[in-house]
This record gives C-alpha cells, structure tokens and sequence, in this order.
C-alpha cells in the first residue's frame, strides 16, 4: 500500500485499523448483505462479521476474514458498532465506475471505539479519498440458534441451479415451500401463484448437486418476500448449502470467491411460515 507516512501515523492507535490491496473484495461482500439501510458490525481477532436484519425474521451475515487483510490489528476481544450499510457501499464504489484497468483501489479502514466514525482511506493510482462515516451503538440481533448438531437435511449445490430456480420462481406466490427428503423427489421448490401450483425438482443425482444428506422428509413454507434479498449473495456465489433444522428454520450458506482466491461465506437464516409441517 502506499498511503502516505503522515496517515499512518495519524491512524496507528485506533481500536481497529486494517488495510487490504483490492478494496473491491471487501465492497462485494457488503454488497452481498445490502438489503437494509444499516448494519452491524462485529470484529474480532478472526475478523469481520457484517450482520443485516428484517422483521426479526431473516438475518445476512457476511465474513470478512482477518486474513484477507494485509493488515489487520485489533485491541479489544470484540468490537461492536452500527453503520449506515448504503453509506458504507457508496463510499468503497467511488473508485468503481472509473478504476484503471489491473489497478485496483486500496482501502485502509479506521475506528477508535464508542461514539467514533468509521474513517475509510481509498487510494487509486495517487489519488486519495477520506470518508468518514458516523456509527451508532450495536442492537442486539438474532439468535437463531442454528447450530450443525440440529441440522436435520443438508443439500450443496453450484449456486447457478438455484439461481435458474429463483429465477423462474412464480412471484405472485406469497410462499416458497421447500421439501427435502431421502425419498423422491428428493428436493423440491414449489410456489401456489395466480396460474396454479409450480414444481421444481432437483435430483439428487444431478450433476449441480454435490452433495446430499437428507435424513427425513421434511416441507416447510417461507415468505417468498423474505428470501429475495438471498438472491444477491447467490448471484455472486459459486456454491450454496441449502441446510434445514428440526424447527424448519432455514439456512443458506454461499460461497464467494474473492478476486484475489480468497474463499469467503454469507449465511442467510429465514424463519418459517407457522402452517410448515414435517
């Protein structure tokens, strides 16, 4: 990186500072979440987690693994702050419509505790910006308990099958109703619209499933309203893991690969509709 000595020097005692090379790997992940105005954030020695929440319903959690920085220097056990999630996406794309082919903007990333804004340093090609955004103190979010010891059926699979599926999902449905089973058909969306009853099933053979544990049958409702913001993590996933607990909540685990090769994860939670059944 080639931020000047004077900002290092200014930023070397924060509560959290970090810097990566490609600051675009950090923007997809955020991207990945952006379906809410705001965001909380929680750093630890592994790294970031970018959670976002709806109606107490749905909850996004992007990892941003410490790793991924070139520096990554923390001075508390766990760091918490809420921050305009927009703001933060705009502020990492203004480099993004006119960035200079193989270059890519740097991103060194400041905060100093309670009350402090978030300070973002973006340097392409010689030319710098400093944003500084205003946090607020974390809500308590989500616990939705979702732990791999309850996970009753389990199907990975390359992320662009699911995305045909959603794709051709009938939207005036208000539900997505998921069955997954040991037994055929194995793995089936269906949706209830305005032209009747839509099926589409997934073999467990198909050559898009690369892995299927399924320990009994299972059909639970969700809103169709609450699963559309997965589909932008699944657009830019390359395999996603379709998992399911004994309670019927859901879990969505994509797999992002980085520009740089780095492997990194968002999970998305849904609660089901109340009329699921086993």
């Amino acid at each position: 990186m080639s931020f000047s000595s004077q900002l290092d020097d200014e930023h070397n005692d924060y509560q959290l500072m970090t810097k990566i090379d490609n600051a675009k790997n950090v923007l997809h992940l955020l991207k990945a979440v952006n379906f809410r105005d705001t965001a909380t954030v929680f750093a630890s020695s592994n790294g970031l987690k970018v959670t976002v929440e709806e109606a107490k319903c749905i909850q996004a959690n992007a990892f941003i693994q410490s790793d991924m920085f070139q520096e990554y220097n923390i001075q508390e056990d766990m760091i918490t702050f809420k921050v305009n999630l927009n703001v933060f996406v705009e502020c990492l794309n203004i480099f993004g419509g006119s960035s200079t082919p193989g270059i890519t903007p740097a991103l060194k990333m400041c905060y100093n505790g309670y009350g402090s804004p978030l300070i973002l340093l973006l340097e392409e090609a010689g030319v710098l910006t400093d944003c500084s955004i205003r946090t607020q103190e974390a809500d308590d979010t989500l616990d939705f308990n979702f732990c791999n010891t309850g996970v009753i059926n389990k199907v990975i699979m390359r992320s662009e099958c699911l995305k045909e599926v959603f794709s051709e999902l009938d939207m005036s449905s208000d539900v997505l109703e998921i069955l997954m089973s040991p037994d055929p058909p194995y793995f089936r969306l269906s949706t209830f619209g305005n032209y009747g009853t839509n099926h589409t099933d997934i073999p467990r053979d198909s050559d898009m499933v690369e892995n299927f544990t399924c320990t009994q049958t299972m059909i639970q409702r969700y809103k169709l309203s609450l699963l559309r913001p997965s589909i932008k993590p699944l657009s830019a996933s390359q395999k996603v893991s379709v998992r399911t607990d004994e309670r019927g909540f859901l879990c969505l685990q994509f797999m992002i690969k980085t520009e740089d090769n780095h492997i990194c994860f968002v999970e998305f939670f849904c609660c089901p509709e109340e009329e699921g059944s086993d």
